[in-house]
């Protein structure tokens, strides 16, 4: 019974974190301006980092990119 807890709860934790990865990836494709290479240093961040990326991203730069450019 305790198996099977904790397996879902690493499921759903996993689930979660690849929505988060996805959402953080599509934004960056999206709304990053494609000025210089930012836009590809943050994908390849993302993609290669995954999760830890998006939470990079999340927290450092998407809040410097919606008071810069407003996206």
């Amino acid at each position: 019974m305790t198996n099977l807890l904790f397996g879902l709860i690493v499921l759903v934790f996993g689930l979660l974190g690849m929505a988060f990865w996805i959402w953080m990836l599509i934004d960056c494709i999206t709304n990053e301006p494609s000025e210089g290479n930012d836009k590809l240093i943050w994908v390849v961040v993302i993609v290669l980092t995954n999760w830890l990326g998006a939470l990079i991203y999340f927290i450092v730069r998407r809040p410097q990119r919606k008071q810069q450019f407003g996206q």
